[in-house]
């Protein structure tokens, strides 16, 4: 529970959130584009389960783990991409949905004045896309893919980019080791969503925090700020 002093920390702070496996379920809609690629290829189609553990470094790391997964190298990285990206943009969220309670922790969030952006490894224009399908993109004031930085997570130069300037105290939400490095590296605390898409066990990763469910990042940010002031 927040008392007063603990939401008045939210005022003037930055928060950037990962978007795979934080924000929104997105699984389902990246498994129909990576297995519409990868079956005329002769691949078997990749499980639900599975690509869970591939998201998180971009659309073409997704696609050449899904090879490596069948002991296949992906020898045309490029048309593939642009493949993928095609048939993911053409119905972005076909099956993708918010995770529980993250619009209603937004609203709250940036009524306590937090400033919000996204920072992902997913191409800019899907995200945006999607944020705008699932109605979420007016919580945030920066949607921050890989070609709006000059170097992607893990590299602190995407936070920061996404953060912005002018803001007292800050923090990553995110589900992935990459999420965690990129904090790490700009020496901001993190939170890590247990329910996300890890290749790792997420108590494993390093965080300042490791929650299982959306409703809880206000508590959790609070005691990180806190431990810091």
């Amino acid at each position: 529970m927040l008392d007063s002093r603990d939401t008045a920390l939210f005022a003037d702070a930055a928060i950037a959130f990962d978007l795979d496996g934080t924000l929104v379920d997105t699984a389902p809609d990246l498994l129909r584009a990576l297995n519409e690629v990868i079956v005329p290829r002769g691949l078997v189609p990749v499980k639900l389960q599975a690509v869970r553990a591939m998201v998180g470094r971009g659309a073409r790391a997704l696609l050449e783990r899904a090879h490596q997964s069948q002991g296949v190298s992906l020898d045309d990285p490029d048309s593939a991409v642009a493949r993928f990206i095609e048939v993911y943009q053409a119905d972005v969220a076909a099956h993708s949905r918010a995770f529980e309670d993250v619009e209603a922790t937004l609203r709250w969030l940036k009524a306590q004045g937090s400033r919000l952006s996204v920072c992902t490894n997913k191409p800019s224009a899907l995200s945006d896309l999607l944020l705008e399908e699932l109605g979420l993109n007016r919580y945030f004031d920066r949607i921050i893919g890989p070609e709006r930085t000059t170097a992607k997570k893990p590299a602190a130069d995407h936070l920061m980019d996404a953060l912005g300037s002018g803001w007292q105290r800050a923090a990553l939400v995110g589900d992935s080791e990459p999420d965690v490095g990129s904090a790490q590296a700009a020496s901001l605390p993190s939170i890590i969503m247990s329910y996300g898409y890890s290749e790792k066990p997420a108590d494993s990763l390093g965080a300042g925090r490791v929650i299982h469910a959306f409703s809880d990042v206000p508590l959790a940010l609070a005691g990180l700020w806190r431990a810091t002031t």
